[in-house]
């Protein structure tokens, strides 16, 4: 697997729980800038494969580099602290701080790194934030407390993001801030990013490339509409996909 130039590198990782296998030799590179999408169905052990990465778990056998440093078995907080940051697929936020708090919080975490205001700004205005910064996060609709989530990953400056279904609970109107948040970041941060994600027009949309998981093995790699177009991807799981996110 060549590592050059890549931000963030899994190679031949492996993680079990016991007899359990949830994934096995699982490897793949995303460059600086670059987003790639990871699909499969459930069970197929993606969640736990962002949890490895990040930090949440360490992996049983395999390497996790960032910016070509061996980080595999670092903890959690100290990953973050070094630009790997995930999301979650429920809401994240500081539940009974306000808005304001709940980003001066994240812009604190980043430890010097943070993001330009006028990046945070701009999400906040464009996400339907501004009039809200005095409210409790928790009293927020579903929909503004994940784009908050987001908004906070992005306020401490991430090298990597790792994305767990941001779009789960959004209503199809609402799915297309995903959209935005990703390329605001790519831009204003040139930061790479790995979405785990069951709705398929988000994929084709913002992933050049897709890895499938299947049975905790790599299935198929590629670009969406060579991947998506592969007997054994559409037999595996693609279109009930399809049906669970329309």
């Amino acid at each position: 697997m060549s590592r050059c130039g890549a931000e963030l590198a899994v190679d031949r990782v492996c993680k079990r729980f016991g007899g359990l296998k949830v994934f096995d030799e699982v490897s793949f590179t995303i460059a600086p800038g670059e987003v790639l999408g990871v699909i499969g169905p459930n069970g197929a052990g993606k969640t736990t494969l962002i949890n490895v990465i990040c930090g949440k778990l360490t992996p049983t056998s395999g390497r996790i580099l960032l910016g070509g440093r061996n980080v595999t078995g670092a903890p959690f907080h100290a990953l973050s602290r070094a630009g790997l940051v995930r999301s979650f697929q429920q809401t994240n936020t500081f539940g009974g701080a306000s808005v304001g708090e709940n980003i001066s919080r994240a812009i604190r975490f980043s430890g010097g790194r943070r993001a330009s205001s006028d990046g945070i700004s701009h999400m906040i205005e464009k996400f339907e934030l501004a009039s809200r910064l005095d409210e409790r996060s928790d009293k927020l609709p579903y929909g503004l407390q994940k784009m908050l989530g987001l908004i906070l990953t992005y306020a401490t400056r991430p090298k990597v993001l790792l994305l767990d279904e941001p779009a789960a609970g959004l209503e199809r109107r609402e799915r297309t801030r995903i959209d935005d948040f990703v390329r605001h970041a790519q831009r204003e941060l040139g930061c790479s990013v790995l979405i785990v994600e069951h709705d398929m027009d988000l994929i084709r949309r913002l992933c050049p490339s897709v890895l499938v998981l299947d049975a905790g093995r790599v299935l198929a790699s590629g670009p969406p509409a060579e991947v998506l177009s592969r007997k054994d991807v559409l037999d595996a799981y693609v279109g009930a996909i399809d049906e669970e996110a329309a």
